[in-house]
């Protein structure tokens, strides 16, 4: 929890000031039975009509001033927990940012999506229930208890038995229905993972008629959750009806002891009232505690599941040296020995892999499905860090070079092509803020993008949809070629990214690179020997080991592996 406390700067004024006005307010209110005890012993017995008013008055400024105290607790307590909340989203998502993609990949997406968003929110909303009742509540019972005490200390036997009654069932409720809230959170994390699987993958889902089978495993987790929340709701629900009764019980018991000692001299009836309203208090109390008691389990699971996240130290971290652009070896990419080990993945991805690209050098990268291709990729931005060996950039291991600088210098485009909202020209400028439109324009041409673009009226400003929806999957694909392109970048990675393309868009995206990037190192991964076969090197993967290394000619004649893909695809 101590991990939340520094998203409280700014606000621990809030923080403190809130309960007091809330105190204000429950002192006001611990004095009005007292006033009602003078009103109908002096006046209304009395018969005295101007003290009743006076009275009166009095009980309307008290309930005045206690009206103002509890709307600048309200105040503050909304201004710190929202800024609170605020303050922890914001932080949240950053540290997520910072993490490893091993971390993402172990807590999940839908998992930390539900933590940014609805445990946020619990948490906030349970701070400003504290602030608001945590104080009040505990006050009123004790300063209710402490006033009847004073009012007739025999007749307060009656409510001292009935607190720690009332006291033991709140602790065994509440340490029972803890650990259950946090496994609703787990099964909330699973609903929000089946809904994005589907609303991500609707169009295979209808395409083999899966709705149905979707909506009937959806129905599930929905039901599971429904039944997990009810069997925790049932429990805390009995605080409400048993403290209640146990109180009104007590109640009953101060009318029916009360009125002797009202008969017998021992109490007036204005003190009676004052007892019956003391006790009435301390039993709205104690409901509204359980109440309270129920937000801030929620909001203490909660706050654990997002602390969980903030305890994750990212694994990346970047190193010292800088990395300047001009600051280049004749090796770009160097790796020496490199063996990698998915967290948790048991055996190696790959497996001692060595070989070193020259500056302006094309490497393809091919083998089947599983083969490691795409976490050789990985490991150049140092998306990953290696289990053994060495990758080296321009001479220097990426394990010691700033982050910013090294991925700076690297331009990636990833095996799924993703785009975001707005038009095409925002989606362009991320590989590069100040990019111009002739930037723009030259970065499509290469990446063959230009011509379904200047079809279009709107050209550079045409509205791309959340995800690309808008666009083919062959459109999508070389806008993510363009958008890598545009800050021409030292190293380009095509992690199996030309695979919508078809062959004269492929020919035409690699002789334009040629042509227009001879500078860049390029590594592309794909399946296509064709797509290969013109360049520099060619590493042949199969089940993690290298299996083969040279050119296109070498490796027909002496790697096995790739002359069986390639015959396979020529015929």
């Amino acid at each position: 929890m101590r991990r939340l406390l520094p998203y409280m700067k700014g606000y621990w004024k809030e923080c403190i000031l809130g309960p007091i006005f809330k105190l204000m307010e429950a002192i006001l209110e611990l004095i009005v039975p007292l006033v009602a005890a003078r009103m109908i012993d002096v006046g209304i017995v009395q018969k005295n009509v101007s003290y009743i008013w006076k009275m009166g008055l009095l009980m309307f400024l008290l309930a005045a001033l206690g009206l103002g105290a509890a709307l600048i607790c309200q105040f503050y307590a909304s201004k710190c927990a929202y800024g609170f909340g605020t303050a922890l989203r914001r932080g949240l998502y950053h540290h997520v940012n910072t993490l490893s993609h091993d971390a993402i990949d172990r807590i999940g997406t839908a998992s930390l999506i539900t933590r940014i968003t609805s445990d946020t929110n619990t948490v906030q909303s349970g701070l400003n229930m504290m602030i608001r009742l945590m104080t009040r509540y505990p006050f009123l019972i004790v300063g209710a208890a402490v006033m009847a005490m004073r009012i007739d200390w025999k007749l307060s036997t009656i409510f001292l038995i009935a607190i720690p009654i009332i006291g033991g069932l709140l602790y065994f409720v509440t340490r029972w229905t803890i650990p259950r809230y946090a496994q609703n959170q787990t099964k909330l994390d699973k609903i929000a993972r089946h809904t994005r699987e589907n609303l991500d993958g609707v169009r295979v889902i209808r395409a083999f008629s899966r709705q149905a089978e979707e909506e009937k495993n959806y129905q599930a987790d929905c039901e599971a959750f429904s039944e997990a929340s009810i069997h925790v709701g049932r429990v805390g629900a009995i605080l409400n009806p048993a403290s209640f009764l146990i109180m009104d019980f007590g109640i009953v018991a101060v009318l029916w002891f009360g009125g002797d000692r009202v008969n017998t001299g021992f109490l007036t009836q204005g003190e009676l009232t004052a007892f019956v309203n003391y006790m009435t208090q301390i039993s709205l109390s104690m409901v509204h505690l359980a109440e309270l008691l129920v937000i801030m389990n929620k909001a203490i699971a909660s706050a654990k599941r997002v602390s969980d996240v903030l305890a994750e130290e990212p694994t990346i971290v970047s190193g010292a040296d800088r990395f300047e652009r001009d600051d280049v070896s004749e090796d770009a990419v160097v790796f020496d020995h490199v063996t990698f080990t998915y967290s948790g993945g048991g055996e190696p991805a790959i497996r001692d892999i060595s070989f070193a690209l020259h500056t302006g050098e094309t490497l393809g990268i091919i083998g089947g499905t599983g083969s490691g291709k795409s976490s050789v990729a990985n490991l150049i931005p140092r998306f990953y860090d290696v289990s053994e060996g060495s990758v080296r950039v321009f001479g220097k291991d990426v394990r010691e070079v700033d982050l910013g600088a090294l991925r700076g210098m690297i331009g990636v485009v990833p095996q799924k092509a993703t785009l975001v909202s707005g038009s095409i020209a925002e989606n362009l400028r991320w590989g590069k803020d100040v990019a111009s439109d002739d930037e723009l324009e030259t970065a499509c041409k290469i990446a063959q993008a230009w011509e379904f673009i200047q079809q279009s009226p709107e050209g550079l400003d045409l509205a791309v949809t959340q995800g690309g929806k808008s666009l083919s999957g062959g459109q999508k694909q070389r806008l993510t070629i363009a958008r890598a392109l545009i800050g021409h970048p030292s190293i380009l990675i095509f992690d199996d990214s030309i695979s919508a393309l078809d062959f004269a868009t492929d020919l035409a995206l690699r002789k334009a690179l040629t042509e227009e990037m001879a500078d860049v190192t390029k590594i592309i991964i794909s399946q296509r020997t064709t797509s290969l076969q013109g360049s520099d090197h060619i590493l042949v993967l199969d089940d993690g080991n290298c299996v083969g290394y040279g050119t296109h000619e070498s490796l027909l004649r002496d790697c096995a592996v790739y002359a069986e893909i390639y015959e396979t695809q020529m015929q």
